[in-house]
């Protein structure tokens, strides 16, 4: 293992001038968060064969660690939204999971990107952008790199893109540009941006076929929207784009949080709408 990360270490370092002379750490934490972290700022360009296997050997074994997480292993709730559609109120059954969501064996997590959509480039940053990229791997920046490529101009808020997952137990990332808001009061617009993320989000799941998928807090970290309103935008825009979709292909959703605001955030919908 740890030979294994040294050729990885030496391999990235080795590709900038600039960490010529950064010492490889002796422990094997350290060694892990110096290949995290050399990830994280390196700039999407082609690695040998012999990196990415690897490398994908490293982060599957990382992986192992931790745990996947089965969607049978998660515990339903169920609750009815106040509002209806069409006078019609329905019940859906939705997942609540507190934990990393990097482990999930979904179909699709999603990623709250930013504009760039290349991942995040602070090293060992808390977010789930960095989380997701620095489990996948260098080749999902690669593949987003190549989609910006064609697009020509950066993410526009609201909107969604599928890529691989590469590393991760799923078989999708889904990526959406949440809205920012400098002074944490969003605008009506800025509601409409978020709702515009989630419905966005359904969609793709949807054209793809999809029948699992795993929701981040979009935009309730550093881009600062208040947390409930943002759960409550989520559960509200899923259900309503289900409630129209009935031939929709997504069976299972989870709301997955990290924090325990947001886990509190969203039991008190359940029990408040139940």
């Amino acid at each position: 293992m740890m030979n294994r990360l040294d050729y990885l270490i030496d391999y990235l370092l080795k590709e900038d001038p600039q960490y010529s002379e950064m010492q490889i750490p002796e422990d094997l934490q350290g060694k892990r968060d110096l290949f995290r972290a050399l990830r994280n700022v390196r700039w999407p360009k082609p690695v040998s064969e012999e990196f990415l296997r690897l490398q994908d050997e490293e982060l599957q074994a990382q992986l192992q660690e931790k745990g996947i997480v089965e969607p049978s292993q998660l515990s339903t709730i169920n609750f009815q939204l106040s509002t209806t559609l069409n006078s019609k109120p329905s019940t859906l059954n939705y997942i609540l999971w507190q934990g990393d969501i990097t482990r999930l064996k979904v179909d699709a997590i999603v990623n709250a990107a930013n504009s760039q959509m290349l991942g995040c480039f602070h090293p060992l940053h808390k977010c789930i952008d960095n989380a997701i990229h620095s489990a996948a791997g260098v080749q999902l920046r690669e593949e987003c790199y190549q989609l910006m490529h064609q697009q020509g101009h950066e993410e526009p808020t609201g909107q969604a893109k599928i890529t691989k997952a590469y590393n991760l137990p799923c078989k999708y990332v889904i990526h959406t540009v949440g809205p920012i808001i400098p002074n944490g009061i969003p605008t009506d617009f800025q509601k409409n941006q978020l709702t515009s993320c989630y419905r966005s989000i359904m969609a793709c799941a949807d054209e793809n076929s999809l029948e699992s998928i795993a929701f981040c807090c979009i935009s309730t970290g550093e881009f600062r929207f208040p947390n409930r309103l943002a759960a409550e935008i989520a559960v509200r825009t899923v259900k309503d784009y289900l409630t129209k979709h009935p031939d929709c292909s997504i069976k299972q959703v989870v709301f997955n949080v990290f924090k325990d605001v947001d886990r509190e955030i969203y039991l008190h919908l359940v029990s408040s709408a139940s």
